[in-house]
């Protein structure tokens, strides 16, 4: 029996099912969610979706009615978490990823856990784990789990569309390393249930609103410092410069990756001032530029060779001055 069986198996015998992402949503833990949840119910079993925090605004034109929320209502996340049997943990690979409060509960959940993540690393805590680290993300990892528990037949538009979703975000519209001839394999299932790829196209690009870019035109304009060293860029932003332009969250998620299109760039990094840390995004170009190790080993983070995020506790200016100095350490000096 293969480990996706045995996974729908545990679906089908289970009273209680809630499934679970991390902290900072994104696209690909909120579209992972919510194909799981519309294929668990395909399976004719029910589910909920107990998520640590609000995904950003641009991916509320999915149905997120009935994902409940550990910051706004922890006392049905923790009725949910104390009465489920069986736990997805989607999307991350450690305990910590799901915050603080969450967390607790997470640990203490007495029903069984399934992690289903593509993330270097994975800690030991689930029964069941899928950690496929050349997977390009983990709605790529449920789509695998529909096919190969015997359910392809059930792949719909409703299962497929967030699933779509998920990949289109994690791969960054299909442009990073992690994307591999069974990436569009997968696409492919999709597209062939009828999902309208250039409408989620439409729907997670178009949206953008007036204080969004003047945010953005003011952080290419005014914070960007490029080490032509070590073609390198980065933009830092205070919280009182993000309270300037109404910051709202995911106004800056697209900001590493504008940096990565300048002609020499081979790394980007992005950090903001929110919640009495910074909050860091590291993008880069290529297998000769992983960011993660310097996510791992400075930021308390972590992620893909190309695509990893991390923390500081130090001021703006502090974060600034530690990058500056380790950023010698990890890219090649251009002749």
């Amino acid at each position: 029996m293969n480990i996706y069986k045995q996974i729908e198996i545990e679906i089908q015998t289970a009273s209680h099912i809630v499934i679970t992402a991390h902290k900072s949503a994104d696209g690909d833990s909120v579209g992972s969610s919510l194909g799981l949840l519309h294929f668990i119910e395909k399976l004719g079993k029910k589910a909920v979706i107990c998520h640590p925090d609000k995904a950003p605004d641009f991916l509320y034109w999915l149905d997120t009615s009935g994902i409940f929320l550990m910051d706004e209502n922890p006392e049905e996340v923790t009725t949910q978490m104390k009465k489920a049997d069986l736990i997805f943990c989607l999307d991350y690979n450690a305990t910590y990823r799901v915050g603080s409060e969450m967390q607790a509960l997470l640990e203490e959940a007495t029903g069984k856990k399934i992690m289903i993540d593509h993330h270097l690393n994975p800690e030991d805590f689930s029964s069941i784990t899928i950690s496929e680290i050349n997977a390009s993300s983990t709605a790529q990892l449920i789509v695998d789990l529909i096919e190969q528990s015997g359910h392809i037949k059930l792949l719909n538009k409703k299962i497929g569309t967030p699933l779509y979703l998920g990949i289109l975000t994690d791969t960054g519209s299909f442009k990073f390393n992690s994307v591999k001839p069974h990436t569009h394999e997968v696409l492919a299932k999709l597209l062939a249930v009828g999902v309208e790829h250039h409408l989620i196209h439409e729907k997670l690009n178009n949206t953008n609103t007036e204080s969004r870019l003047r945010l953005q035109g003011f952080a290419m304009s005014e914070k960007l410092e490029i080490l032509y060293d070590y073609n390198v860029a980065i933009i830092s932003l205070s919280k009182e410069e993000l309270a300037k332009y109404s910051f709202k969250k995911g106004d800056t998620d697209s900001l590493a990756n504008t940096l990565l299109t300048i002609k020499g760039i081979k790394a980007a990094i992005v950090f903001t001032e929110r919640d009495g840390i910074m909050k860091i995004s590291f993008r880069s170009k290529g297998v000769e530029n992983p960011v993660n190790i310097l996510a791992a080993e400075h930021f308390d983070g972590g992620g893909h060779a190309n695509a990893a995020g991390g923390m500081s506790d130090l001021t703006v200016e502090g974060t600034l001055k530690k990058l500056k100095e380790l950023i010698p350490l990890y890219f090649r000096k251009e002749e």
